[in-house]
């Protein structure tokens, strides 16, 4: 005869829900993981997307170079117009390491995460004699 929720015991009370939690957990990690292939995919194709757009963007580029460089050899000789143009790029590439370096040299490291491990350490080992804490001993003296 099925026994009513006020009859059944704490142990199997306790078990149906170790139960349950489990199924549940088990669950949410399938989820995750369709979530993430699903993920993954979208971003691999957008990767994909961005990655052929740069490619076309650098043609025109190269393209784009040579019509500034035969616009100018119209005025000045061929080697100088094609030298004007390289000296723009490589003026606008120290342009960029130095935005870059600039950018780098301002960063802090991971101060708020070091700190948060040396506490997280303190808390782990109460071994160590810290100045606020005296030992405790195994007679609980």
């Amino acid at each position: 005869m099925p026994q009513t929720p006020e009859e059944e015991s704490l142990g199997s009370l306790v078990a149906q829900a170790s139960s349950h939690i489990s199924d549940l957990v088990r669950s949410e990690i399938e989820l995750a993981k369709a979530e993430f292939r699903f993920d993954a995919k979208r971003v691999g194709t957008a990767g994909a997307a961005f990655a052929a757009a740069a490619f076309m963007a650098h043609l025109c580029l190269i393209l784009a170079s040579f019509t500034i460089a035969y616009v100018l050899a119209q005025w000045i000789p061929n080697w100088m117009a094609f030298l004007i143009v390289t000296l723009i790029y490589l003026v606008a590439a120290a342009a960029a390491v130095f935005f870059g370096y600039k950018r780098l040299k301002g960063l802090a490291g991971m101060k708020r995460t070091t700190r948060s491990i040396k506490g997280l350490k303190e808390i782990a080992s109460p071994d160590e004699h810290h100045p606020d804490r005296e030992p405790v001993t195994r007679d609980g003296t």
